[in-house]
């Protein structure tokens, strides 16, 4: 008798042949490859197409059997006895699901700038400066693991039920925080303000559906951090992108309820907000009832210079959402981050994060956060990265700017991990300029702005993953390109 089935294949995912055959004999009848009323082999013969046991085969029918799958009559034989479809034709049709306002919404494209990312991957690239790595090598992996090691042996001791942490996050890592933003941001923050977050972008989301209605203006720079007016526009809220100087975002009147900002280090640009502008924006938030939201992004990482303390810090009227993050400072796979929230703001924030997540998410990277803080090792390892960094960034920025002024206008920075520069020529010189250097294996993360219907390229160079070799020859590279066009 001529019978098939995919039995071996199966056989490969299962221990024993009894499950193998199981599985193999009930899909092939729930996909209607053998259709309703077919005959199956008794079990001599499928024992004998498959090398097992009379035994087993019985077993595998009768399991069969018990859930409907088939029947068997006495004389006759064991029968198909599910009625399926048939075979499925392959489906190319695309298919079409109702999806809520929010969902439909977040599908759709919005935002005042886009990225661009060449067609070659990362390991094409001879100079990559579009992917932000941190310097492996000086990554102090060995007092990372005991940190980890010693939060896995907390999480499994004893024998009763663990008591579970609440969706606030795990009660030392909060602590940590908050003496690490006294001591290092001057930050008067207490751990009861603090909520620890999956990276920045969900704290950017939560605030974000915690605070807009339908129809709220939402003011943001521009360019700036692309997942604002995405988060903005998924609550069908309205973005105002205000465009930044080379002193960050410029103050006015708006009629809105909420800000995003990034005073430290004004993303992507780089520049600093001075200290009116900084006192104009508490001011303005005071007369609107409104709510900024900082971003403090990469400003750990200070070149020159002392930097100016957070916004958080002049905040007298708890008006100000700190928001930041370790994906920088550590691992990008270690997704922490933390918000600082006026206590009002606390209990709202929490409900909204514990709809998605009631009980903290990597909790055992939380506790190890927590302890790599308390011994003392995560500001050692800002002081060793912060050497690291200025060196590379020194060279780099030497390199761009003895070499590539003129096709770009650098923006002037002392902290961070990328350098960045507006194209000065037309739209289309530029996108020559990139597709042949993507074609030379040299790229960046690239910012597009409309203004006036007129499109504004800028672009972004990382730099913490790269060796000096690498970024000469990127720069090499650029500058005999960009003399040709």
């Amino acid at each position: 008798m001529h019978f098939q089935i995919p039995y071996h294949g199966y056989e490969l995912k299962y221990s024993t042949k009894m499950q193998a055959l199981y599985h193999a004999l009930r899909d092939t009848i729930v996909e209607g490859i053998l259709p309703y009323g077919t005959r199956l082999p008794s079990s001599r013969e499928m024992a004998g197409l498959y090398g097992m046991s009379r035994g087993t085969v019985n077993q595998v029918y009768d399991m069969l059997a018990s859930v409907g799958y088939v029947v068997s009559e006495v004389g006759r034989g064991t029968f198909i006895s599910y009625r399926g479809e048939g075979p499925k034709e392959p489906d190319t049709a695309k298919k079409e699901y109702r999806l809520s306002e929010w969902g439909r919404r977040l599908l759709e494209q919005s935002g005042p700038a886009a990225l661009y990312t060449p067609a070659p991957s990362a390991a094409a690239m001879k100079a990559d400066f579009d992917t932000l790595h941190p310097e492996y090598d000086a990554f102090p992996k060995e007092e990372w693991s005991r940190c980890l090691y010693a939060a896995s042996r907390e999480l499994t001791k004893g024998d009763g039920p663990m008591e579970l942490p609440p969706a606030q996050g795990d009660d030392a890592l909060r602590e940590c925080i908050a003496q690490y933003l006294r001591r290092a941001r001057g930050i008067a923050a207490v751990k009861e303000q603090i909520v620890i977050v999956n990276g920045s972008m969900q704290a950017i989301a939560l605030a974000v559906q915690m605070l807009v209605q339908s129809g709220d203006k939402v003011v943001m720079e521009s360019p700036g951090f692309r997942g604002i007016p995405r988060a903005v526009h998924a609550v069908n809220g309205i973005g105002v992108a205000v465009e930044v100087d080379r002193h960050g975002i410029v103050p006015d009147d708006w009629n809105a309820r909420l800000l995003f900002v990034t005073p430290s280090r004004q993303y992507p640009t780089g520049a600093v907000l001075s200290m009116e502008r900084r006192q104009q924006l508490l001011q303005w938030a005071q007369e609107r009832d409104a709510i900024i939201v900082e971003d403090d992004y990469d400003s750990e990482f200070r070149h020159r210079g002392k930097a100016l303390e957070p916004l958080k810090v002049l905040d007298r009227q708890e008006r100000v959402i700190y928001i930041g993050s370790f994906t920088k400072t550590m691992l990008p796979t270690i997704r922490i981050g933390y918000a600082v929230l006026p206590l009002p703001l606390v209990l709202p924030f929490v409900k909204a994060k514990s709809l998605y997540e009631p009980l903290p998410a990597g909790l055992l990277e939380q506790k190890a956060l927590a302890g790599f803080m308390q011994n003392g090792q995560y500001e050692k390892h800002l002081r060793r990265m912060k050497r690291v960094y200025s060196r590379k960034f020194e060279f780099l920025l030497k390199q761009l700017q003895t070499h590539l002024s003129e096709p770009f206008d650098w923006v002037e920075s002392d902290a961070g991990l990328h350098i960045f520069g507006w194209w000065r020529g037309a739209a289309g010189q530029y996108e020559s300029f990139r597709d042949r250097c993507a074609s030379a294996g040299v790229r960046w993360s690239e910012i597009v702005t409309d203004k006036a219907a007129k499109l504004k390229y800028g672009a972004c160079f990382h730099f913490p993953h790269l060796p000096q070799e690498a970024m000469e020859y990127g720069v090499r590279t650029m500058k005999e390109l960009a003399a040709r066009i």
